[in-house]
């Protein structure tokens, strides 16, 4: 199976939600290396990479009860910008994890870190600025998704991801 149909699956057909797991708490997603993923190098891809964070981040709402919510609401989510380290490679039947994390929002975006771990080692790291848009193609102010599922204000948002945010143009502006 490919990894966008994958993606359909889990989006079509969600986990179920992890009792207690709040907004800002890990969620994780276990996958192994397919043939499909490879490069010519027999390494995994790098557009590969992000096809399995859509995955990870589509199981992460599934995790928090969010799917059933944000169909109510007509909202859904989409990348406004991200970007990858990374720091070994993953190779044919290699298992893995991807930990995926709210680090917390802004008017604009939701920013998440979802980091790859083949056991303990970590193999990359992604950071990802979502914005939830409306049906009607509206912008959903970040802290209404983020109140709809169950988080209160955002944490402190790190030096490092903020200095990103603006460099890529979607942090909040202020004002």
């Amino acid at each position: 199976m490919t990894r966008q149909l994958q993606l359909a699956l889990v989006t079509t057909r969600p986990r179920r939600a992890v009792p207690g797991l709040g907004i800002l708490d890990v969620s994780v997603t276990r996958m192994r290396v397919r043939p499909g993923d490879l490069d010519f190098y027999l390494h995994v891809n790098n557009g590969v990479y992000l096809q399995m964070m859509d995955v990870a981040r589509s199981n992460l709402l599934a995790d928090l009860g969010a799917v059933g919510l944000l169909r109510s609401a007509r909202w859904y989510p989409v990348v406004a910008a991200s970007t990858m380290t990374y720091r070994r490679s993953l190779q044919l039947g290699d298992r893995f994890e991807i930990r995926t994390r709210v680090l917390g929002w802004d008017e604009r975006v939701v920013y998440l870190e979802q980091t790859f771990v083949r056991g303990e080692d970590p193999v990359a790291r992604g950071l990802v600025a979502g914005r939830f848009l409306a049906r009607s193609g509206e912008r959903v102010p970040a802290p209404e998704v983020a109140a709809l599922l169950g988080g209160g204000g955002s944490p402190q948002l790190p030096d490092d991801l903020m200095t990103w945010a603006r460099s890529v143009d979607v942090a909040h502006r202020g004002g």
